[in-house]
């Protein structure tokens, strides 16, 4: 993706030589389960820092999900002292105490507090800055050197408010499509889960419109609630789970039909997210114009998107 592009987007950021990010590896007999924390509050933390809103996420064994919105024109509004320690957030001193200097430190370069700038309105240096340190701290506890994670990431644009609902849903039940857990209740790795936690901790927030997980809050999401949206994975987890088709009741979901959604196209453009040939997810206008923007005729998904929309 060009350098501060706006846009959302579902990314994908795997291990290499079967590497764990957290999880038990039944070859090598070791849990990693604490590993876990890192990914988590690493992803929250630079969510809060850069210029995205994230609406998303999954942590699996070797591999992680991310649907976040890019917002580069957020950093216009922030001044060159929020830009410096924003970044002094991304890599701090040793010490603490040694804060202040460090972002006094920076305010006396000016060019380079604007390069800064143009860092966090970049996905790339969000993704540097999240896989990073991940890395080194693995390494240094596997006893090894050279890469953690492979070379890029892979990221599909979302280009329509349905295909960003489709692709945080995906997101949401990758621990159960894996067979991980069994109930969203037990994927403590996702976005999903932190979004049933706070609506277990204040109520109110269950007919609140769904919002970011984390980042910048004017991020538009689609018109459901914080429930509705929950409702929506959990009915949709029941519908794609392979030994349960034909058992489990698969009437359209309240925030389905307020969507003006199919059940049988919704289920497809979820199964979409995860395949590596669909380069965007949208309408069919979306998705010819991205096509054009990148210099092609076509992109996978065109067919599946005009066959539903006649």
């Amino acid at each position: 993706m060009p350098p501060g592009q706006a846009g959302t987007f579902h990314i994908t950021a795997r291990c290499v030589r079967r590497a764990f990010l957290w999880g038990f590896d039944r070859y090598a007999k070791r849990n990693f389960e604490h590993r876990k924390p890192w990914v988590e509050q690493r992803i929250l933390m630079l969510s809060n820092t850069f210029a995205v809103s994230l609406l998303s996420f999954a942590v699996m064994s070797n591999h992680l999900h991310l649907v976040i919105a890019s917002q580069p024109a957020a950093v216009t509004a922030w001044s060159d002292a929020e830009i410096a320690a924003r970044w002094v957030r991304i890599y701090p001193p040793k010490y603490a105490k040694d804060v202040p200097a460090k972002i006094a430190g920076l305010l006396k370069q000016p060019e380079y507090v604007l390069l800064l700038r143009g860092r966090l309105s970049n996905l790339s240096w969000f993704m540097k800055t999240l896989q990073e340190p991940i890395a080194k701290r693995a390494n240094k506890e596997d006893r090894v050197k050279g890469r953690f994670f492979e070379g890029r990431f892979k990221n599909q644009a979302l280009l329509s408010q349905d295909g960003i609902l489709a692709a945080m849903v995906y997101v949401d039940l990758n621990p159960i499509r894996a067979k991980m857990v069994d109930s969203l209740g037990n994927s403590k790795n996702t976005g999903i889960w932190l979004r049933m936690k706070n609506l277990l901790q204040d109520q109110s927030l269950a007919n609140q419109p769904i919002t970011p997980i984390a980042g910048l809050p004017t991020f538009q999401l689609p018109a459901i609630s914080e429930a509705q949206y929950i409702e929506l994975v959990d009915k949709t987890g029941r519908q794609l789970h392979p030994g349960k088709r034909g058992v489990i009741n698969a009437n359209d979901p309240p925030a389905l039909r307020k969507l003006g959604l199919n059940m049988d196209h919704w289920a497809m453009q979820v199964k979409g997210i995860g395949s590596g040939d669909w380069r965007a997810v949208g309408t069919v206008e979306d998705l010819m114009s991205k096509a054009s923007e990148i210099g092609r005729n076509w992109l996978c998904g065109i067919g599946f998107a005009r066959f539903f929309e006649s």
